[in-house]
């Protein structure tokens, strides 16, 4: 007389996989018999990230889940330096940046391919493979015939290995900056087959002829710790599997098939045999349900960025204990809640158990094949079995056939990284008046580099010189604020500040923001904003959406620009804000520049991006005088005006303007401005000419205009109209 248990019976016919699969199925009968010994099997963690450590495992992973790779090699930080200024006085600048390279083993079996990644939560790749930062990424996916990765080779020569069967990324010249200047902690998402799939991928990785149904709810699986086996039982007790022994091999199916019939077992035999307990050949129980009672089920969610989520049930156990499990699967909320309501239900109903004699026993039923009985209802698994000298005793579970469907849950609210593809860059580079601050002889030209909504790593700025461009710089990634006018400005007065003009201003980022400032702010220089050659201030913003703007108290002509005030602004015409974002350029940067335009050069730019300079020269062009008057007394003609400086964009009461050139010289002309009639010079703010010499002037000239402009040390300003000169009657 012999008691064999189902996993011994696997052993017996299929060998090491039939008795894998045979424990799997046996696993209730042989924790009662034997006890559940402590075993360490697959694991659901909190979401982790890459590390060196030596002896980490390197999980399998099935299906598509999220895993943290393990770094294998790396090289030491890269530094990377650039130095600007030096110029008339201006200390040099010296920046660092740092670049990496290194390899992460993401499994230890062959994958499809590798899609986003994280770097300390943020996407580094996106779902279309486009890199958020600088730098190379090969992907190796562990096939048998992967060559070596030519990086490693050059840093390791002939001992550098292919790593075959292990699927790794390489990383190289990865930029820092976005990281703190270190390696980030990275996570990957691993594409690796089809997660229903699972159990036909466990058992092909030892036997060429398993295979297996689909478990269809199962979006990937990560196995890093446990045998095939304690895999096997946890999928087990989730979505039931019967294993099928034939001559071609081990089939592991769903306990119960549309396709075939439930077969009804013989009546049972009776014979005397005190052990069984009953001589009719039938013994009904339920087992004592001392245990904990399946509660709760933990899971990586697919809607959450694979983060571990949990879905509870309302089991209950006699003894008050609740049992959660942890399952290293991807599922999504409404599957998990779905698997654990019918597993915590099966294990219930399991509890009650059927002892059934029968003289013989049909060949095709094997372990874990689900059968009727005459005279007691409902569906029954086999369990085990005993031969006895008159028949076989069967040992039979109750089982429960269960409407394969999922419940609605809320898998819960999650942060995600927005995965916007990379930017392209926008350029623009001009000149504006000088503000007083540092030398007056300096060239004050900027570089407005920035980018639409989304990522944006910044851009490298080049000079022109013939068809060659000539490095200058790297713009950072803070974007200057830039746009163009969403309608047409009107012409404004340059003297005061207007409450009611208004300007309404599309920005290219839509998540720029402009601020309101209080008139002190604003006569100290805030709010400053280049609009084609016009410098405002504007007092008063209103966000009108998607980077709709309107700003209000406005004070119009600043630094000298009151000519362009006086002209108005068309629609379209590009806004710059002038504040610390933007890039200076050095005076030998626009040397360079031979043809006077610059270009950008950021990471999603498939070319060059190129802009002309503007307002070139405004920086140390001086502006026009003003309060200019002209008259004519006893046939002589005079005419003075104000003196104004360069930097001078503050009124200064009580006193004198400086002269901010290395002398002081006008020029007086009648006539066209661009070709005068006649032309006079002037040392200081005022001129005259007598009576002979104005009669002379009308004879010839009259209704001709009189003008002025101030000749400073680089160049003219423009002309501040004085007045006509009235022909001779």
């Amino acid at each position: 007389m012999a008691t064999l248990i189902i996993g011994g019976i696997g052993t017996l016919i299929g060998g090491p996989l039939g008795g894998a699969v045979g424990a799997l199925l046996g696993r209730q009968i042989d924790g009662a018999i034997a006890g559940s010994p402590k075993l360490e099997g697959p694991r659901l963690k909190e979401l982790a990230v890459s590390t060196s450590s030596y002896g980490q495992p390197i999980a399998r992973h099935y299906g598509r889940v999220r895993a943290p790779g393990t770094i294998i090699w790396a090289t030491d930080l890269v530094e990377s330096s650039e130095t600007q200024g030096g110029g008339k006085g201006r200390p040099k600048t010296t920046e660092y940046s740092y670049s990496v390279s290194f390899a992460v083993a993401v499994s230890s079996r062959p994958i499809d391919g590798i899609g986003r990644i994280w770097a300390d939560g943020n996407l580094l790749r996106g779902a279309a493979g486009d890199m958020k930062s600088g730098g190379t990424l090969r992907v190796y996916k562990g096939h048998a015939d992967q060559d070596c990765d030519p990086l490693l080779v050059a840093a390791l020569g002939a001992e550098c290995p292919a790593h075959r069967g292990c699927a790794y990324a390489v990383f190289e010249d990865l930029q820092l900056a976005d990281f703190g200047n270190r390696i980030p902690a990275l996570s990957f998402e691993v594409l690796a087959g089809s997660g229903s799939s699972l159990v036909e991928a466990l058992l092909e990785d030892i036997s060429e002829t398993a295979s297996a149904a689909p478990m269809p709810a199962l979006e990937g699986f990560v196995h890093d710790g446990g045998s095939v086996a304690q895999v096997l039982s946890l999928i087990d007790r989730f979505n039931p599997l019967a294993p099928k022994l034939s001559d071609a091999g081990v089939a592991v199916l769903p306990t119960i098939r549309a396709d075939e019939t439930i077969p009804t077992l013989p009546a049972a035999a009776r014979w005397s045999d005190g052990d069984f307990g009953r001589e009719d050949g039938v013994a009904q129980a339920r087992r004592s349900a001392g245990g904990a009672a399946l509660s709760a089920l933990r899971y990586y969610d697919a809607a959450r960025d694979y983060q571990p989520g949990l879905q509870r049930s309302e089991s209950a156990s006699p003894t008050g204990r609740r049992e959660q499990v942890e399952f290293p699967g991807v599922l999504s909320a409404e599957n998990a809640r779905g698997l654990l309501r019918d597993a915590a239900a099966r294990e219930s109903i399991a509890q009650e158990t059927l002892s059934w004699r029968v003289a013989e026993l049909d060949p095709t039923l094997q372990p874990g094949s689900l059968v009727r009985t005459p005279g007691v209802p409902g569906e029954w698994r086999i369990a085990s079995w005993e031969w006895r000298e008159a028949g076989i005793e069967l040992q039979l579970v109750r089982s429960l056939d269960l409407p394969s469907e999922s419940l609605p849950s809320d898998p819960g609210s999650g942060w995600h990284p927005r995965d916007l593809p990379p930017q392209p860059s926008h350029l623009r580079v001009f000149e504006v008046p000088w503000d007083g601050i540092g030398s007056p002889d300096r060239v004050r030209a900027f570089a407005a580099v920035g980018a639409p909504s989304g990522p944006w790593s910044g851009a490298a700025l080049y000079a022109q010189q013939g068809t060659a461009l000539e490095p200058v710089g790297e713009a950072p990634q803070r974007r200057a604020i830039s746009g163009k006018l969403a309608q047409a400005l009107p012409p404004g007065s340059p003297f005061r500040l207007d409450p009611g003009a208004s300007a309404l201003v599309q920005l290219d980022n839509t998540e720029a923001r402009l601020a309101s400032a209080t008139p002190e702010a604003i006569a100290r220089g805030t709010n400053r904003l280049l609009v084609g050659s016009e410098i405002i201030q504007f007092a008063r913003v209103e966000p009108l959406g998607d980077g709709l703007w309107r700003v209000s108290g406005l004070l119009r002509g600043r630094g000298a620009t009151e000519n362009h005030a006086d002209l108005g602004q068309p629609a379209e015409t590009p806004i710059t804000l002038l504040d610390e974002r933007l890039f200076p350029l050095e005076e030998n940067a626009l040397v360079k520049a031979d043809t006077g335009s610059c270009a950008a050069i950021g990471l999603a730019d498939a070319a060059p991006v190129f802009a002309d300079l503007e307002n070139a020269g405004s920086s140390r062009r001086p502006p026009f005088p003003c309060h200019g008057w002209l008259r004519f007394a006893d046939g002589a003609l005079s005419c003075g005006w104000t003196r104004r400086a360069r930097g001078g964009w503050t009124w200064l009461d009580d006193a004198e303007v400086p002269l901010i050139e290395q002398q002081e010289s006008y020029e007086v002309g009648i006539g066209p401005v661009d070709a005068p009639h006649r032309i006079y010079t002037s040392k200081q703010p005022g001129f005259a000419l007598d009576a002979t010499v104005t009669m002379d002037l009308q004879n010839r000239f009259g209704g001709a205009a009189v003008w002025v402009r101030q000749q400073g040390s680089f160049s003219k300003s423009a002309a501040l109209r004085l007045g006509t000169l009235p022909p001779l009657s």
